[in-house]
């Protein structure tokens, strides 16, 4: 299991368009024009961020609620990984860009490999296997490719076969993929993330799957309520 994990990770790896504004003559209504402190463009507002209200937390029973928070404290757990594999296979495809040599290609990957290494690899050694199958969900919710696919990406196709059938001898599936909009589980782990964004106990990265939290609040809310 320990071998798996570190196998896993170690496989992981602007343009500002500025549009010229012309210049208008304001109309007989003045116009309540805002400056914001480093920009030399006056604004009728503001973007702001998006914000949720959310609820409180409800269960059903003891378990549930037990349940909710042990999956709580493993997110908690595994999040900063699967955050930190984004970041390192954005890192590592935006300079295999740059490089046309496959050689040099080879000797980067290697080293951020290493680097990854001596960075997670202990941490990773501690994982359990729920955690393990977390972190898996989650590097899909973070790169939009299982963890199996990122693998035979940087690797081989057989390497990629293998790690998974070895995975599977722990109950770890690396081709597990994240859908909140379906599996409940996913949804918690969903509403775990975006409760301790909101809070700032989780750095927030943006998934690059495409749903919405609060619609799949509404529908998990009412389903809840019709098994009631």
């Amino acid at each position: 299991m320990k071998k798996c994990f570190y196998l896993i990770l170690i496989s992981l790896t602007g343009y500002i368009g500025n549009s010229q504004i012309k210049e208008r003559p304001l109309d007989s209504i003045a116009e309540k024009l805002i400056i914001v402190e480093g920009d030399s463009i006056f604004k009728q507002s503001i973007a702001l961020e998006e914000v949720y209200i959310f609820g409180r937390l409800e269960f059903s029973s003891y378990q549930d609620k037990l349940k909710y928070y042990i999956l709580r404290r493993k997110t908690f757990k595994v999040y900063p990984y699967a955050k930190m594999a984004s970041e390192r296979l954005e890192e590592l495809n935006d300079s295999l860009l740059k490089i046309r040599s496959k050689r040099k290609k080879k000797k980067y990957t290697k080293q951020l490999q290493k680097f990854i290494e001596g960075e997670f690899s202990e941490e990773l050694k501690k994982l359990t296997r729920t955690e393990g199958q977390i972190l898996v969900k989650l590097i899909y919710r973070q790169t939009g490719n299982t963890t199996y696919g990122l693998v035979k990406d940087l690797r081989s196709g057989w390497r990629a076969f293998w790690y998974n059938t070895t995975a599977k001898m722990f109950k770890i599936d690396l081709k597990k993929e994240y859908h909140p909009e379906s599996i409940h589980e996913d949804y918690l782990i969903e509403d775990i993330l975006q409760r301790a964004f909101a809070a700032s106990q989780l750095k927030r990265q943006e998934s690059v799957l495409d749903y919405d939290y609060s619609l799949l609040t509404n529908k998990w809310s009412k389903t809840e309520k019709e098994k009631k």
